[in-house]
């Protein structure tokens, strides 16, 4: 079977679920950006109730969650299979849930929870960075710009994280030579400091996974290989690190305390 007859196949029996109304690709094969090995990725939007024991029953093997089975926030659940010998992770997405989220946005309004894997947490606008990149393959769905109040929002939310997380780590790290805690809080601090970046932009993401290059952030490699226990030398990574947020935002306001 081709991939694009794999494709076919994949799409067909997931928009016969009871309950969903689209199916798109994500990920690397929705943006060109994937090799041969690489996973399919799919969401299935769905409105009103749907049971994850549908998507079961199509028997292909592999672990299918329960709604809410991976944090019930944005991410309400999902499946690991194996079709036809390709690896294929599914997303539930609830259309109320994007609906009420798109709205949200116009008015600069988003929330950010934590999930697994994930430095910074996620936002719930992740959700319209989906439909914006994604390829649709059954139904229809909205392919929403991204607003002028949730750049605004997002931004200054973000970077208040980020100036917070570099205060909290010049002062409880350094004096303790508490390399491995310093180094954790510069990489959650760089997260959200790319997402500020890229919502000042107007610029979706749907990962974590280029976040950091995209941002220009990739620099703080450096500052992290450069740490030891000594509380001069953490505290020097601190202040290096807000030099280069700065510079990579355009913004002064990461003052670590």
């Amino acid at each position: 079977m081709t991939d694009d007859e794999f494709l076919a196949h994949l799409t067909e029996r997931l928009a016969a679920l009871p309950t969903v109304q689209a199916v798109a690709l994500g990920g690397s094969r929705a943006q060109g950006t994937h090799t041969p090995a690489s996973d399919w990725d799919v969401a299935v939007y769905y409105r009103g109730p749907f049971d994850p024991a549908d998507l079961r029953a199509l028997g292909w093997p592999g672990e299918v969650c329960e709604l809410g089975g991976w944090g019930g926030g944005v991410f309400n659940g999902g499946a690991w299979l194996t079709v036809d010998g390709r690896r294929v992770d599914v997303h539930y997405r609830d259309l109320d849930v994007v609906e009420r989220i798109l709205m949200d946005s116009q008015r600069g309004r988003f929330e950010i929870e934590p999930l697994l894997f994930h430095l910074a947490g996620i936002p719930s606008y992740l959700l319209l960075a989906e439909l914006a990149v994604n390829q649709v393959l059954h139904g229809s769905l909205p392919r929403p710009d991204y607003p002028q109040a949730l750049r605004r929002a997002a931004a200054e939310e973000w970077h208040g994280r980020a100036a917070l997380t570099l205060g909290y780590a010049k002062a409880a790290y350094p004096k303790g030579g508490q390399v491995t805690e310093l180094a954790g809080a510069l990489a959650v601090a760089a997260a959200q400091t790319a997402h500020g970046i890229l919502a000042a932009r107007g610029e979706w993401t749907t990962n974590e996974k280029r976040l950091l290059q995209r941002a220009g952030l990739r620099g703080l490699d450096e500052v992290l290989c450069s740490l030891t226990p000594a509380p001069e030398v953490l505290a020097q990574a601190v202040a290096a690190a807000e030099r280069l947020f700065q510079e990579a935002s355009g913004r002064q306001d990461f003052s670590a305390g």
